[in-house]
């Protein structure tokens, strides 16, 4: 999936995270995380996002995350729908069917 202009998901609320996507062509995944939880869940987070973009098949996006102590379900739901914003789909939308 091409990411084609900037867009955010989530919020700065307890237990839920901000994500920006914008994109980074020909420049592969470029990766920033400001978390509450970095020390403890860092890896994890990092992993999750990672993951998600590739079930997605992002290649180049600069991604920025900030979490406030985010569940991974609701990592992946923000990611993912930073991501279609991005693209600009708006049909046939496959929610929860790229993401297991």
């Amino acid at each position: 999936m091409e990411i084609k202009k900037p867009a955010v998901a989530g919020t700065l609320e307890s237990s839920d995270a901000m994500v920006t996507v914008e994109p980074n062509e020909g420049c592969g995944i470029e990766f920033e995380l400001d978390s509450v939880v970095m020390h403890q869940y860092g890896d994890s987070i990092r992993h999750t996002v990672m993951e998600t973009l590739a079930r997605l098949g992002v290649r180049d996006v600069c991604i920025r995350i900030v979490d406030k102590g985010a569940l991974d379900c609701t990592l992946k739901a923000r990611v993912e729908c930073a991501v279609f914003r991005s693209s600009g789909q708006t049909e046939n939308l496959p929610w929860g069917g790229v993401i297991r």
